[in-house]
């Protein structure tokens, strides 16, 4: 699949890659891990976290004395919520790949606030937010982490920043996989170690670049590249618009 892109897309520059899935399946360090990767293969690249307030609701929920955000705002109030903070900070991150020309390395994207939306049973919302978010371009790339439910509650349980329960985790593993948009993913096994979901991610980026940047994301050949210089950003859009599918 990722040869046909390249094919039939041209070769077209690498604008954006988006990495999905359920919480606690290793995003935020993989798209972190990506950008200093891209940047060091000579394609510098810029991490944004596209986040939705949830975390900062929940923890706002408790001081407030309640269990959960949902509790604290109704679970229409919080799909209205994710959906315009997540809109906001997308919108954000894609003006500013515009403006410098790097690479935007997306930790989470429009379809992180669909699965959202199904994991809350809220078809109707998941209608209106694709009418908001289907102004923004396709990632070339969006990579869906996946991990056993179990595995992820562990993690989070670990890092002891936040809690999840197993209902919420199966049910979002469960919507990202039934989306309409799920055959157009790169899978990747997030169970593994860091390191091997890095080289796994970085593998497929190295098949899906033009002929002449397919050595290794960060490889040895990376010191010898130059990133393409900026073009002007209406020929940016431009290019990017005339690329989505």
């Amino acid at each position: 699949m990722l040869r046909s892109l390249r094919v039939r897309r041209g070769g077209a520059r690498l604008r954006a890659v988006a990495l999905i899935g359920i919480d606690g399946s290793g995003k935020t360090t993989q798209a972190h891990r990506l950008a200093d990767a891209l940047t060091a293969a000579g394609r510098p690249a810029t991490y944004h976290r596209n986040a939705g307030g949830r975390r900062w609701l929940g923890r706002l929920a408790q001081r407030l004395g309640r269990p959960d955000a949902e509790r604290l705002v109704g679970r229409r109030g919080l799909l209205a919520v994710e959906s315009v903070l997540r809109w906001l900070a997308i919108a954000a991150a894609l003006l500013s790949c515009l403006v410098t020309g790097r690479t935007a390395v997306m930790d989470r994207y429009s379809a992180c606030q669909y699965a959202s939306i199904r994991a809350h049973g809220g078809q109707r919302w998941e209608r209106l937010a694709r009418a908001g978010y289907r102004v923004f371009p396709t990632p070339q790339v969006v990579f869906l982490l996946t991990v056993d439910p179990a595995e992820a509650y562990r993690r989070i349980e670990r890092r002891g920043e936040d809690h999840e329960t197993m209902g919420w985790l199966t049910a979002a593993d469960t919507a990202y996989r039934t989306l309409p948009e799920y055959p157009s993913f790169v899978v990747v096994d997030a169970g593994r170690s860091p390191e091997e979901v890095s080289r796994q991610i970085q593998a497929h980026l190295a098949e899906w670049l033009p002929a002449e940047d397919t050595s290794p994301v960060g490889g040895p050949a990376a010191e010898e590249r130059r990133a393409d210089p900026p073009a002007p950003a209406p020929r940016r859009w431009l290019a990017w618009a005339q690329a989505r599918p």
